[in-house]
């Protein structure tokens, strides 16, 4: 449902100003912060650090990451909005964000009222991960039968409540006409730590941030939400390939400034994000987490944004999911 295909990802015409030189070589004048709305360890965690590491190397600035989690990224996100808009403060943030406007009544921010977009930072296929040691199925067949054989007797950790790890869950069961208990956390990174321990189950996880996990033998991954294999993952069969070809879920990560900061403010980010994720590092560092470097800028991200919040809004609905 939220699939962003590579046509959307590459054909963007960038949104990004020449920059007044004189504003360029001022900035950043002091360390830049980036809200990341979850604890670390989750997706957006997977996917900021090395962004912000390589802009830092860059520029000779700090770029600061502040994780504040909780309320299924929403907490973070209407701090970040009352920010300074003065071109050093900004929010990372993802498909959650999309999502919570159909999830939370009483928001204290509005996505596309109180921010500015600045760019797609990547997008990756949900990833459907198991405990090895608490779950036997190798192949989604496998873990379908066992959910017939047993409703009600899994559960799978999420990111929290309104997240695209709840949503790409009750999708999955709707779809599969299965039950799986839905256990919310605090975000995905402590609930990957439960996962691992065996504390949970399973997750409908983004790629990004189970990729090591897989790598290292400590989730299995069953299947990809997405039309084909993810990059740098040749291995991970497609839901199609396993029978549930309508599954398609995937959970991207982009970047905003609070409304006022100045739009040469907003240029110069934009360039030293595209000069990091142009990298060989940063370009191999995504193809080894499943995805692949986006090309979607300004005006063009919020109107993917603006088309992904009344998408997650109709699967909402359809799925009956509400605030446990």
């Amino acid at each position: 449902m939220t699939h962003l295909t590579r046509r959307q990802l590459l054909a963007a015409t960038p949104a990004v100003l020449a920059l007044p030189s004189a504003f360029a070589a001022a900035w950043p004048a002091r360390p830049v912060t980036i809200v990341v709305p979850f604890p670390p360890g989750g997706g957006t965690d997977t996917f900021a650090r090395p962004l912000f590491a390589a802009m830092t190397r860059n520029t000779g600035k700090q770029f600061v990451i502040d994780n504040k989690g909780g309320a299924g990224g929403t907490l973070g996100a209407g701090i970040a909005a009352k920010a300074a808009p003065d071109a050093h403060n900004y929010f990372m943030g993802a498909v959650h964000h999309s999502i919570a406007p159909s999830m939370y009544p009483k928001l204290d921010y509005n996505l596309e009222a109180d921010f500015v977009p600045v760019g797609l930072v990547s997008s990756v296929p949900q990833v459907i991960v198991v405990n090895p040691s608490k779950v036997q199925a190798r192949t989604l067949p496998e873990l379908l039968a066992h959910l017939r054989a047993n409703p009600g007797r899994l559960n799978y950790g999420s990111a929290g409540n309104g997240t695209s790890h709840h949503l790409a869950g009750e999708l999955f069961k709707q779809q599969t006409r299965t039950f799986i208990t839905h256990i919310p956390y605090r975000g995905a990174g402590p609930a990957l730590q439960d996962l691992i321990a065996g504390q949970v189950d399973m997750m409908f996880d983004g790629l990004g941030s189970s990729a090591g996990h897989i790598r290292g033998g400590r989730l299995r991954a069953i299947a990809v939400a997405a039309d084909k294999r993810a990059p740098g993952f040749p291995d991970i069969p497609t839901a199609a390939e396993g029978g549930v070809p309508t599954y398609k879920v995937a959970t991207w990560y982009g970047i905003w400034a609070p409304k006022g900061t100045p739009a040469d403010g907003i240029a110069a980010m934009q360039a030293e994000m595209r000069k990091a994720l142009a990298s060989d590092e940063l370009r191999a560092q995504w193809t080894s987490l499943g995805t692949e470097s986006p090309n979607l800028w300004g005006a063009d991200f919020g109107r993917f944004v603006s088309a992904e919040i009344q998408r997650w809004a109709e699967v909402v609905k359809a799925s009956g999911a509400k605030l446990d």
